[in-house]
């Protein structure tokens, strides 16, 4: 009797919320399989585009699996995972966004049924770490390297490989025109890791085939002052002078003050604020500059004064665009007029301002170092040139990796078909339960190529039949084979140039896995309430704190208390 009116133990605060326990791990699954759902239709190159717009109105049209996930406001505790996963595949290699949450929602799939009949999660988080090194090595192990081709060779591998990234994307229609594009600003930076140094302007108007590619820099006509148009507009080698000063009458700083004992010595002071920019203006044209750029203004007094001696300026130019002319042009920003060399000037072959569309540029091509380049994108609407750009974005980061590791695998689901066909070769080498786990991780691998057949409205079941049986003759020739998006047959797809570094697979796999484990392996979640004891407390100080300062400042001003 004694025992049971023993008083219940509470530990945690009253409000709480905790789940634990099969229910909760389920629980989660599903929420992480809705959010793959979502992205599901945006894979490969039929995929569908989806339409966002946020509380503010802005409106964003992608697909883009990494742009998606973020705008998506995802509060599940659990789905947040991946979304992380999706926005390190977006900054390590660039692509494969939406291909790695597939493949973390699609390992959940396959493991619930085991959660629900009882298999302990860490068994199957050991099963897929196990799977996961099988796969990778597999996928080191069926890479093709690019290394020791000539340059020419080299570009239209590099080429391949970005139009396969496009080809999912919307200006997929004018993938060949984008990916030599792509390719040739890549290897304008050379071995330079910063990707700011490929810089993309947006203009709208025109159509996707009017972009352009500068070797070189191009901006946005700054803001001008009269005179502006007096100056030249166009130089053949000319030399560039940049700068981080303002070129302007600089008024006094507002409670500066000059006793004077006689009035004719104001017009002295007057004149000495004109000496100043006077003899800086007269510093900058003797360095021999025709170009002079600065990141603060460039005053009308000034802009006149360059007009007559036939220099173009520049002023409140945008501190990466300026940073880029310096990187292309060989010179350096400086902080002063005083002492300009020639080794601080940069120079390139031609300098010009061309109009394109409504808009007027500043283009600097023919750069000595050339260690930079601007794509200027055109299009009809906002929020297509917005999606060009993000999709440029994925084709440069993937040409810059596969120029980097040099090695490819056969994309179009080929090399999924190959890993999924191994692991369960292995899986039946296995005794006890890990065989059933290895087996339901390559089956999940068939996603891929699954959700390729279904965006483009083929019979998937029928498709996966034939590469299943294309990946299993024994002479291995199969491998490289791959859904054809035209004919909804199967091809070689390395045949057929749908190549994608081995970096993005390796990527995504090891953080699809990791991801699917760390989820498994959540078995509680607590949720601490909002305690309104503790808000109030905050309230409270944070109110005597503003109180205690009020009174010092009050003290400051007055007299000192007695």
């Amino acid at each position: 009797m004694a025992a049971m009116l023993q008083p219940q133990i509470i530990l945690l605060k009253e409000g709480t919320d905790t789940s634990q326990g099969k229910a909760q791990l389920v629980s989660n699954i599903n929420a992480c399989t809705a959010v793959a759902d979502v992205v599901r239709t945006t894979l490969g190159p039929r995929g569908m585009d989806k339409l966002i717009h946020d509380d503010k109105g802005n409106v964003t049209i992608s697909n883009d699996g990494a742009t998606i996930m973020k705008l998506l406001d995802i509060v599940h505790p659990a789905a947040k995972i991946l979304v992380d996963i999706a926005k390190s595949q977006d900054s390590e290699v660039g692509d494969g966004t939406t291909t790695v949450v597939l493949l973390a929602g699609e390992f959940l799939k396959e493991a619930k049924p085991f959660v629900e009949d009882g298999v302990h999660p860490q068994n199957l988080i050991r099963s897929y770490r196990t799977a996961c090194y099988l796969a990778i090595e597999k996928v080191k192990e069926l890479a093709v390297s690019i290394e020791g081709k000539s340059l020419e060779e080299k570009k239209s591998l590099l080429a391949k490989c970005a139009a396969t990234t496009l080809s999912s994307k919307l200006i997929g229609g004018e993938k060949e025109f984008f990916a030599s594009m792509v390719v040739d600003a890549v290897i304008a930076i050379g071995n330079e890791d910063r990707l700011n140094l490929i810089g993309v302007k947006k203009v709208p108007g025109g159509t996707m085939r009017d972009s352009f590619l500068v070797n070189g820099v191009a901006f946005k006509k700054t803001f001008s002052y009269a005179g502006f148009e007096q100056q030249p507009k166009k130089f053949l080698n000319p030399k560039i002078l940049l700068l981080n000063i303002e070129l302007e009458l600089k008024s006094e700083k507002e409670n500066a003050e000059i006793r004077l004992s006689d009035p004719s010595q104001y017009q002295s002071i007057v004149d000495a604020e004109w000496n100043i920019i006077y003899d800086k203006l007269d510093k900058c044209v003797k360095s021999g500059a025709k170009v002079v750029l600065s990141r603060l203004a460039i005053g009308d007094l000034a802009t006149q004064y360059f007009a007559d001696r036939d220099i173009f300026c520049a002023g409140r130019v945008a501190e990466e665009d300026l940073q880029r002319v310096a990187a292309a042009t060989g010179g350096t920003i400086q902080t002063s007029v005083n002492n300009i060399i020639d080794e601080v000037l940069g120079t390139c072959e031609v300098f010009e301002e061309r109009q394109v569309g409504n808009e007027r540029f500043n283009i600097f091509s023919g750069c000595p170092s050339g260690r930079t380049a601007t794509i200027v994108l055109r299009g009809g609407a906002d929020q297509f040139i917005e999606e060009a750009e993000r999709s440029l974005h994925d084709a440069i980061m993937i040409v810059r990796r596969a120029l980097k590791n040099s090695t490819v695998v056969a994309g179009g689901g080929a090399i999924d078909m190959e890993i999924s066909r191994y692991l369960r070769q292995h899986a039946r080498t296995i005794a006890g339960k890990s065989q059933l786990f290895i087996n339901s991780y390559a089956k999940a691998l068939e996603v891929i190529p699954r959700q390729l057949c279904d965006n483009a409205g083929f019979d998937a079941t029928d498709v996966l039949n034939k590469l299943r049986q294309k990946h299993a003759l024994p002479s291995g020739e199969g491998a490289p084979y791959g859904v054809d998006i035209n004919t909804g047959g199967i091809e070689d797809s390395f045949a057929n140039f749908v190549w994608e570094p081995s970096v993005v697979k390796i990527n995504a796999i090891n953080a699809a896995t990791e991801a699917a484990c760390l989820i498994l392996s959540v078995d509680e979640t607590v949720k601490n309430p909002k305690s309104e004891s503790a808000q109030g407390e905050a309230a409270a100080s944070a109110m005597a704190g503003r109180g205690h300062g009020g009174g010092f400042r009050g003290r400051g001003r007055g007299m000192r208390r007695r």
